[in-house]
């Protein structure tokens, strides 16, 4: 059974044979600094495969690490500054705004000026472009809705859930309403914008991955020096959303090593709590994108054990939940989110309830004892995720351009 994604409108005007192509600035605040940078890409390889239709800007926030224009496999990409004192530019990377906050309270006082620079920067770049495309409706969304360019927004997961009060709550109402399109990850942001702000014409388009560079063809033997046992996989930010605390307690058998990859603010709690459990638990710390393929196809079965955290936050549709399943590695994940938009129980994956560890456990038992079970699983997973390619959602986004363009 296939999961597809949503399709836009049917109803889609034709760009006129030897027009130009459109011009689109995409701002976020999530960004690779560089090739091969540990930071999420869905938002470079969206601009990548985008580069089919349109020419794309990039318009990011600045870091140490990172040079301010470059090319980056041709997509153009600007870094702006936002502090007199460049060295001291740490709101954003690596990590997200709302996480490095909660990290250091004093980067708080810098917000204020990321969202400064943001309006003087989009406001010089969008001259040269027909659309904007905003990932994330706060900065990126507010600060377009005080400009005069056609924009679509993009819904992430936080940006969508929190911060749905008091004058951040108006500002937000005021940006989706301007907005030629809405666009988010999964359908519980959906239903939560519906609830929230009362505005009907959502769209839903997840991120996606690669799936020429994903694939079983990538599994190495023995990858992990696991030496016979079985490998369970986590990939992502240790943050509290990302449920991993309830993966360790799930790791009950000394036949099994749990490796996780990545890392964030809570490695050293997760780490103290792992010594505490009986299976053998690495952590792998960060890994770049040339790295995941083979990380992804040499596990046995990868976890996502999402939860909804404590101020709402969760998730779209994680990334790399997609990845393993194009790994042709079967996946357990849970109720969370948006992820139910793209597993169905027992057809192309496994699902649990939120911050159930037995329950992980039993499911973990399931697929390494039912290989019948889990052959099936790993097909249906391989057949989804065509439709999550980046060229397919590449082409989903070209079109919503062309509807927005053509608005009266």
């Amino acid at each position: 059974m296939e999961k597809k994604v949503k399709t836009l409108s049917s109803d889609i005007p034709q760009r006129k044979k030897g027009a130009s192509r459109i011009k689109v600035l995409i701002t976020a605040s999530t960004f690779p600094r560089y090739l091969n940078d540990t930071e999420p890409r869905f938002v470079f390889d969206l601009a990548k495969a985008l580069l089919e239709y349109c020419d794309v800007t990039v318009l990011v926030p600045m870091d140490i690490l990172a040079h301010e224009y470059e090319v980056m496999e041709g997509v153009k990409v600007i870094r702006y500054h936002y502090f007199p004192i460049h060295k001291w530019e740490t709101l954003c990377y690596p990590g997200a705004i709302v996480p490095r906050i909660k990290e250091n309270k004093w980067r708080a006082l810098l917000v204020p000026f990321l969202f400064m620079s943001l309006w003087l920067h989009t406001r010089k770049y969008e001259k040269e472009v027909d659309l904007v495309n905003a990932h994330w409706i706060i900065p990126q969304g507010i600060i377009q809705c005080i400009l005069p360019k056609k924009y679509i927004i993009t819904g992430h997961g936080g940006d969508v859930t929190s911060l749905n009060k008091g004058i951040i709550k108006i500002l937000k109402k005021k940006t989706l309403e301007k907005a030629s399109a809405i666009t988010v990850v999964s359908s519980q942001l959906q239903k939560c914008l519906k609830n929230t702000y009362h505005i009907n014409d959502i769209k839903i388009q997840p991120m996606g991955c690669c799936t020429h560079v994903f694939g079983p063809q990538n599994r190495v033997e023995n990858y992990f020096k696991q030496n016979g046992n079985k490998v369970i996989l986590f990939v992502g930010r240790l943050a509290e959303k990302k449920g991993v605390k309830y993966l360790i307690h799930a790791i009950k058998r000394k036949d099994i090593k749990l490796v996780i990859v990545g890392d964030g603010p809570l490695r050293k709690a997760l780490e103290t709590e792992a010594e505490q459990c009986e299976g053998e638990i690495t952590f792998f710390g960060k890994k770049n994108h040339e790295e995941l393929p083979e990380i992804m196809a040499s596990a046995d079965i990868f976890v996502a054990p999402s939860i909804t955290a404590e101020d709402g936050d969760t998730e779209g549709v994680p990334v790399s939940i997609i990845e393993a399943m194009a790994s042709g590695t079967p996946v357990i994940s849970t109720y969370s989110g948006g992820i139910a938009d793209l597993i169905t129980d027992g057809v192309n994956g496994i699902l649990v309830a939120e911050k159930d560890s037995d329950g992980l456990t039993e499911k973990i038992n399931l697929l390494l004892q039912n290989k019948e079970l889990t052959e099936k699983i790993r097909k249906n997973a391989l057949e989804t995720v065509k439709s999550y390619d980046y060229a397919v959602i590449a082409k989903h986004y070209y079109d919503m351009y062309l509807q927005a363009l053509h608005e009266d």
